[in-house]
């Protein structure tokens, strides 16, 4: 868990991928800057700690935005916790999209990473989407020297299963530790992953087998991106039958336990014993205000389950 790193660390993430503006080459405003200092501003101020960034995010555009309200306001950065992720490379001159954990490419990734946020050291460095032509030893050595130079404090994954982090820790001299991962009541394969095993209802799941076992035994943090579903349930475009009749039950739990429905939809992955940090990204301010209700909520066994029957759409096998 994060806070065996970091005691402040928070239950909830605020990921910043929305800020910036929108993901083209049109520069940073000071409506983008006011964005961005209202929402941190209102993230600290309802208890929240961590902020997670990418280096694709608006195209680095939400790095800069965010490293100008800490240069203007630099006691913000004592109160945070800053990961950001590395290793997905868009279409250019030289290929197309890929994934790479190269150490030219990680090395010069952080390095801007540290000069768009503007700060000395990372507290922790996401590698984004496991890269197929990973060479081990040059990323385990490229990670030994990031932390030797103070660039990184720690490192983690992201969308990567219980064996590629079992293959990459193999490797380290350095603990992974998180790994963020798309999990939600509507995205929840790695629910059904595990009551499903033996049954013909587990084929073509779209999560590797373990991989929740694997870092709660490690000790790895897992975030959820994607937490909120798009607001399938509170408030969204409900796509299908079953939608319509979680998003009712979402807000009769909320009215029953009192807080919001966003609580409750993120109460629901925080239930699960591996300690989820759910990742918000709104940039409405209220809307992060009542996913923070989630931290004063403990769903009981059975509204658990109903929640999660009701989303797949029948009973548990």
């Amino acid at each position: 868990m994060l806070s065996h790193y970091f005691p402040n660390a928070s239950k909830l993430v605020y990921g910043c991928m929305g800020l910036g503006g929108d993901w083209d080459s049109s520069p940073v405003t000071r409506e983008h800057y006011t964005q961005a200092r209202d929402v941190i501003e209102t993230a600290l101020e309802n208890n929240i700690t961590v902020f997670d960034h990418a280096d694709i995010y608006t195209l680095t555009k939400a790095e800069q935005v965010f490293g100008q309200v800490l240069k203007d306001a630099p006691s913000l950065k004592e109160k945070m916790i800053l990961q950001s992720k590395c290793a997905i490379r868009f279409e250019d001159e030289a290929g197309p999209k890929r994934y790479d954990f190269s150490a030219k490419w990680i090395t010069e990734s952080v390095d801007g990473i540290l000069s768009r946020l503007g700060i000395e050291q990372l507290d922790i460095l996401l590698l984004h989407r496991p890269d197929p032509l990973i060479e081990l030893s040059e990323v385990a050595q490229t990670i030994h020297d990031l932390q030797a130079s103070g660039k990184i404090k720690h490192l983690g994954v992201s969308n990567m299963h219980g064996h590629q982090i079992a293959f990459l820790q193999s490797a380290l001299d350095t603990p992974i530790v998180a790994n963020q991962l798309e999990m939600s009541l509507a995205f929840r394969d790695w629910v059904e992953d595990g009551i499903t095993t033996n049954s013909v209802h587990n084929r073509n799941k779209g999560y590797a087998p373990g991989t929740i076992e694997h870092c709660m035994l490690n000790k790895v943090q897992l975030q959820a991106w994607g937490s909120l579903a798009q607001g399938r349930y509170t408030g969204g475009n409900a796509e299908f039958e079953e939608d319509v009749a979680t998003a009712a039950l979402v807000t009769k739990l909320a009215a029953e336990y009192g807080v919001s429905p966003e609580a409750i939809v993120l109460g629901w992955l925080m239930r699960h014993p591996a300690g989820i940090q759910p990742v918000i990204g709104t940039t409405n301010l209220q809307r992060i205000r009542q996913c923070t209700e989630a931290t004063n909520v403990t769903l009981s066994r059975e509204h658990w389950y109903a929640l999660l029957e009701s989303a797949r759409g029948s009973d548990v096998p």
